[in-house]
């Protein structure tokens, strides 16, 4: 699966013109919290707020084109809602990787 879809990107692009930077800053900066906060949650037995967070950086992935993201976490999203509480840390860890590798992509957008 691909990091981007520059399709989406490039959309995103044509249509906010000059917020476009503002976009991709704000998804940065929106998802930094996001991934503090899957750090925090998973420390816990919350499956409910495990589920909640991933969601919703799940949802801010998927709005910028951001796919294997995305999908890392519906997956983490998917466990937490089945109670599958177990290696957690791993699936953060891996979001947070994925999240680093699309910020460069981005730089270089």
């Amino acid at each position: 699966m691909d990091h981007l879809d520059y399709e989406t990107l490039h959309t995103l692009k044509q249509v906010m013109e000059d917020d476009f930077g503002l976009l991709i800053e704000t998804f940065r900066q929106d998802s930094t919290e996001r991934l503090k906060k899957l750090y925090e949650v998973v420390r816990g037995t919350d499956a409910d707020a495990i589920r909640r967070s991933a969601h919703s950086f799940k949802g801010s992935s998927s709005n910028v084109g951001a796919k294997q993201l995305s999908a890392l976490c519906a997956a983490l999203e998917k466990k937490a809602l089945a109670g599958d509480l177990q290696g957690l840390d791993g699936d953060v860890q891996a979001i947070e990787q994925e999240y680093l590798l699309v910020q460069s992509l981005l730089d270089s957008f």
